[in-house]
């Protein structure tokens, strides 16, 4: 059996944005099966097959095991394709990604809650409070901490891009579409994901698929999007 993995809005769902990058970036087949956020039903009711996940992303490995939460398949899709490359080869950089790619999941909620990604529109001033400005500090220390410890020349946080890349290209969607200010380095992380093939692909989707849904929008002046099409 392949493995099945369930997901959101292309241009909202941002876990979904980082559950896919965790198969397209390290070249892991999945069927893709796309949970409609504008259908009256819920999420819940139209993964009912996938119990006891009622969110996305979801997998269902090709053995049934349903993974419903995206550290931990992040964790087991590396555990199941070991040459995949989804953490660091050397035991320090991956201790680095893992422990990045934890705080994403858990925290930032200012930054989650107030600039919830929207890939088909860009603010040219979003008005950002405190706490989300302190968000994004919070990034650029932990980035600019990253690019020190690993002391590499490419674009990505520990070297190759890892799992923890795949859980921040969300939060580089909301810098960008929101007009967050951040400084040159992380300006330039930012920038990475957005000329990424994998992010582009997703985007594209994201304009081709699924309804404008009004929920997202901001009263916020609109700009064009900041990055390739």
């Amino acid at each position: 059996m392949d493995n099945t993995l369930f997901i959101g809005d292309y241009a909202y769902s941002s876990w979904s944005l980082r559950g896919w990058l965790l198969f397209e970036k390290f070249g892991v087949p999945a069927t893709l099966r796309t949970v409609d956020f504008n259908d009256a039903r819920g999420v819940a009711e139209q993964m009912a097959e996938a119990r006891p996940a009622r969110t996305v992303p979801t997998l269902v490995a090709g053995d049934g095991a349903v993974i419903w939460d995206s550290l931990a398949m992040a964790e087991e899709l590396a555990s199941r394709y070991p040459d995949a490359g989804h953490w660091p080869k050397d035991p320090c950089k991956r201790a680095l990604a893992r422990s990045l790619a934890a705080e994403m999941h858990s925290g930032f909620t200012a930054l989650r809650g107030d600039c919830p990604m929207n890939l088909r529109t860009a603010y040219s001033d979003s008005a950002p409070t405190e706490a989300v400005l302190a968000d994004v500090a919070r990034l650029e220390t932990l980035w600019g901490y990253a690019r020190d410890v690993c002391d590499h020349d490419g674009p990505w946080l520990c070297g190759d891009y890892s799992a923890a890349d795949a859980f921040f290209a969300p939060v580089a969607a909301r810098i960008a579409g929101y007009s967050l200010p951040v400084g040159t380095a992380a300006q330039a992380y930012v920038d990475a994901h957005l000329a990424d093939d994998a992010f582009l692909k997703w985007r594209a989707w994201g304009l081709a698929h699924g309804d404008t849904l009004p929920w997202y929008a901001k009263p916020y002046p609109v700009k064009d999007w900041p990055g390739r099409a």
